[in-house]
């Protein structure tokens, strides 16, 4: 069972920087077939994709952090960051990991972290 533990949100004033872990135990060697991912969820508003970072460690992000966000990830550590800086306030939301499998055996396989809430406002 792969399990995704997040960290490293909080309170942040705008224009502030803040970086968010996520951990995956239970598939260490498997890690690295997976597309990894971070969504956020504001109050009332659809869970929406922010970033994504494949196996092959391609990325792509939504529009509205576009130069301001960077998704990473240290397969080594089963591991995979979101370094979100110049934050505005309409980028608070719970912000969850995403692994889906992409390769071999572990395809079609996805999970979920539990969230970790980002605030931002002065």
């Amino acid at each position: 069972q792969v399990q995704l533990v997040e960290s490293g949100g909080g309170l942040v004033q705008p224009g502030g920087s803040l970086r968010l872990s996520c951990a995956a135990s239970r598939i260490i060697f498997t890690f690295s077939m997976y597309d990894m991912a971070w969504y956020r969820q504001a109050p009332g508003k659809q869970r929406d994709l922010v970033a994504r970072i494949t196996f092959g460690s391609n990325t792509n992000y939504a529009d509205s952090v576009q130069g301001r966000f960077t998704i990473s990830r240290d397969n080594a550590k089963n591991t995979v960051y979101l370094q979100m800086n110049s934050l505005k306030p309409e980028d608070t939301a719970i912000y969850y990991c995403n692994a889906a499998g992409v390769r071999g055996p572990v395809r079609g396989n996805t999970y979920w972290g539990q969230g970790t809430q980002v605030s931002v406002s002065s």
